[in-house]
């Protein structure tokens, strides 16, 4: 992949549509728009209404607008161009197919229009994943944490604490270069004071319960319970749809089912398990196997009993139920109460059937959906690689307080101040790169 190359690709999705865009970026670009319009009197942020021609032939390709954007002022901070176009498939094709006969110019890769936008200083690399965030957004409350992100809230916070680091650094390495003077008691009790405080504040940042993860992936609620306790049911319940076979005939569900649905906002899967119970049956017990681990990596775990088996539960909800780890996140709930309707009122029962206390039911699901991944004021933590590094961070912040050789502080300090760059991109690191960027899609 060469930077010094000019690209192109649609920037709208393929398929039949009014208008399609074609981006263009890179030095080529003002040389692309002479070959391809007849536009004098090129201005940036200008619309022109234009036609099209094949750079060689002459041909006209298509008319429509072109827009301008000189950089540094662009969304990549080169020059860039955009082509809106009708949308049908053979008139994209046959620009795009025109665009690659010019010198130097090249379609893009993924992610290369953002990539560039990174290198050249117009977004950081947490704003980058934030746009990627907004882009496949499904839900209002996912939508505005990724555009908190992509407006720079992280940025912000992250770029903070490495500036404070790379400043204490610098006081400790004018120290090192100058070994004749020694550092007063005063500068030193000041520099710890400095790092305790940013240690507590990364930490206090880094203790969010994996809100911002888990609204970014998804909020997982797993039902689990014996083979026939109405959990397909209630899933249809709760969905206000059949994804779930409902059948009187014992394990029907095999494997796990999965469905998306939107609670108040926030993006939560339902997953639908095999019955749990002893089998020989190999089907079967494979479809147990993947309900023990999605009950392991669920956020909560939703238990079924039969209401007509009152107080009797199976041994394996016993079994969850006594795991401290489990017990944490299950609700547990009586199903089939049309069937014992004398069940005592502190017991709550629902009926997936008639649909009564299903709204209850809902309401504690909602409950506990807002406190795991409720919006806090300060923006939240949205990615695994950016706790990584922030542990990272924090160990080596840690060592610094408990070294005496300044030599030592100084390269803790710089251990820490790295890693936080590794998360806003402040430190280049071409894997990395390679890894964030290959999520994007061809025209960002």
């Amino acid at each position: 992949m060469s930077f010094q190359d000019t690209i192109f690709a649609p920037a709208t999705a393929s398929g039949i549509a009014g208008v399609g865009i074609i981006r263009i970026s890179g030095k080529q670009t003002k040389n692309v728009i002479q070959k391809m319009t007849s536009i004098k009197n090129l201005k940036s942020r200008y619309a022109f209404y234009t036609k099209f021609h094949h750079p060689l032939t002459q041909e006209v390709l298509d008319e429509g607008i072109l827009i301008f954007f000189e950089g540094p002022n662009s969304f990549t901070g080169e020059d860039v161009a955009e082509f809106h176009v009708h949308g049908g498939r053979a008139v994209m094709l046959s620009i795009l197919e025109a665009l690659g006969k010019i010198e130097e110019c090249r379609f893009a890769e993924r992610g290369e229009y953002s990539r560039r936008a990174v290198l050249n200083g117009k977004m950081d690399l947490t704003q980058a994943e934030g746009m990627l965030d907004l882009i496949h957004a499904q839900t209002s409350k996912q939508k505005e944490q990724a555009f908190r992100q992509m407006s720079g809230a992280l940025e912000e916070i992250y770029t903070s604490w490495r500036k404070t680091m790379v400043h204490e650094l610098a006081l400790m390495e004018a120290y090192i270069d100058f070994p004749e003077e020694e550092i007063p008691d005063s500068i030193l009790v000041k520099v710890q004071k400095t790092i305790t405080d940013l240690i507590a504040q990364i930490k206090d940042h880094l203790s969010d319960n994996h809100k911002g993860e888990n609204l970014r992936e998804g909020f997982h609620i797993t039902l689990v319970g014996a083979p026939n306790v109405g959990k397909s049911s209630l899933l249809n319940k709760l969905v206000q749809k059949d994804v779930a076979i409902v059948s009187k005939t014992a394990g029907t569900t095999r494997d796990v089912i999965e469905t998306y649905f939107d609670v108040k906002g926030y993006p939560v899967i339902f997953q639908d398990t095999a019955g749990l119970r002893e089998t020989n049956e190999e089907i079967e017990q494979e479809g147990i196997k993947r309900a023990f681990q999605k009950i392991e990596s669920s956020d909560i775990i939703l238990l079924l009993a039969d209401a007509a088996d009152y107080p009797k539960t199976t041994k394996e909800i016993g079994q969850i139920l006594e795991n401290e780890t489990l017990k944490e996140k299950a609700l547990f709930v009586w199903n089939k109460k049309d069937l014992n309707p004398s069940l005592p009122k502190e017991v709550f029962s629902i009926s997936a059937k008639t649909g009564e206390n299903i709204s209850k039911l809902w309401t504690l699901i909602e409950k506990e959906v807002e406190e795991k991944m409720g919006l806090n004021e300060a923006p939240a933590l949205t990615r695994l690689r950016y706790r990584q590094e922030l542990e990272k961070a924090v160990a080596a912040l840690e060592r610094f307080l408990n070294e005496n050789e300044l030599e030592l502080q100084a390269e803790n300090l710089r251990q820490a101040a790295r890693s936080i760059g590794k998360i806003t991109g402040v430190v280049e690191v071409e894997e990395l790169f390679d890894v964030i960027f290959k999520d994007f899609c061809i025209g960002k």
